[in-house]
């Protein structure tokens, strides 16, 4: 086996395929269905109206408050229409015609700051370039883009919960350190970076999301939510995916070189390859509100209604059965075979109702920022240390340093 993957948890099992647990009626812990089979879970992601969202804590975000339930965790007609509406803001062809040059200013003066001979760590600058990126589609404008992206990080230090318990595992002061860590950020996003761009917004509308949910009248508070969800899925995710495909490119030179002569859409395929093999978010979370018939080759399942089913994105996109003979679902060969209705990245972007919207914008901006730093050839000094966030069940990236050379080939 030609094992590619650098994110790998030592405890993730992957295997069985379908996997029952928790089903012996303990008061406050759900049953719970892995899924690792491509198939099935396709099949869980599609059962439309026939679940709920269950991760990111979705059913811990209490919503009596809240005039328009949030878009990340609505669901069934509701949900459709949200998704409808905001869907032209991440239209492939939107997404290239409006932001590729700001995605290229940003990406040169980000990388510009960093003089020929000296060091960047790269984590680091992705997350301004991604927040600074996302932020003008979302129409967070209005504050300075380093702090907005400190707010942003700053609200993922919460202590780790279990997902599969109906009080996430947590003791109170566990609880109480999650609410202190989460709603002090919040509060600050809220006030420095939300609550100016909503002013600006209802002074003059621009084509952003902000000023869509001014007109469809969501208060403050929604807006809120609304920014807190793009902020992490649209910025902190792509950071680390960026610093992903660097990592393997700068390690593969056979890859890097290809990627450095390719047209867009080979390189597109590249990162599609990359990301199906290092999904960001490694599990999704469904809660089954009606009774989901589920196969497997010759095997077949009923989850209850009730049951929680926890789709285990990395082992579902190195599934083998869903391989060509001759490929390892854990080797890195973009343009592999999937089959039929497969996304190339997987499951790495979700699927079915709850599938991200921001795919297109996602691989934009991170080749944009990939190509401009492979053309300055940088070495590779140090690699990351790969840690683990709980709440989006996902990889970290951290300490990825490269330095440019004295001499700079200059910007693609």
């Amino acid at each position: 086996m030609t094992a590619r993957r650098r994110a790998v948890r030592p405890d993730e099992p992957s295997s069985p395929r379908v996997e029952r647990q928790g089903a012996d009626g303990s008061p406050g812990v759900s049953t719970v269905w892995r899924i690792r089979s491509l198939e099935a879970a396709r099949q869980v992601l599609r059962a439309r109206h026939a679940t709920t969202q269950a991760g990111f804590t979705a059913e811990a975000i209490p919503q009596g408050r809240l005039k328009h339930h949030p878009i990340l965790v609505s669901d069934g007609p509701l949900h459709d229409e949200q998704r409808r509406k905001v869907a032209r803001f991440f239209a492939p062809v939107v997404v290239a015609e409006r932001y590729t040059a700001q995605m290229e200013e940003c990406a040169d003066r980000l990388l510009g700051e960093t003089k020929p001979g000296g060091r960047l760590e790269l984590d680091e600058l992705a997350l301004h370039y991604t927040v600074e990126v996302t932020a003008e589609v979302v129409g967070l404008t209005e504050s300075s883009v380093p702090r907005m992206s400190r707010r942003l990080v700053s609200f993922f230090r919460q202590p780790p919960f279990d997902i599969t318990r109906r009080d996430l595992g947590r003791t109170r002061r566990q609880w109480m350190r999650a609410a202190f860590n989460g709603l002090l950020p919040i509060g600050r996003f809220f006030l420095a970076d939300v609550r100016p761009a909503i002013r600006e917004r209802r002074r003059e509308r621009r084509d952003d999301i902000i000023s869509h949910l001014v007109d469809e009248g969501y208060t403050d508070v929604d807006i809120l939510v609304e920014c807190v969800t793009y902020g992490t899925a649209g910025m902190v995710t792509t950071r680390e995916f960026v610093t992903m495909a660097a990592w393997h490119l700068l390690r593969d030179d056979a890859l890097r070189e290809r990627y450095a002569v390719a047209g867009q859409e080979e390189r597109f395929a590249i990162l599609h390859e990359i990301i199906r093999l290092e999904p960001v978010v490694g599990h999704l979370y469904r809660r089954a509100q009606d009774p989901i018939g589920v196969t497997d080759g010759d095997g077949s399942w009923t989850i209850e209604a009730g049951d929680l089913v926890d789709v285990c994105v990395r082992s579902a996109n190195a599934d083998p059965q869903a391989q060509a003979p001759d490929e390892d679902g854990l080797d890195l060969c973009p343009g592999r075979s999937l089959p039929r209705g497969v996304n190339a990245a997987g499951l790495s972007f979700g699927d079915g109702a709850h599938k991200c919207p921001g795919q297109p914008l996602a691989i934009l901006e991170s080749d944009v920022l990939l190509t401009r730093l492979l053309a300055r050839s940088p070495r590779l000094v140090r690699e990351p240390a790969v840690g683990w966030d709980d709440l989006i069940e996902g990889y970290t990236l951290r300490g990825l340093e490269l330095e440019l050379p004295a001499t700079s080939s200059g910007s693609r």
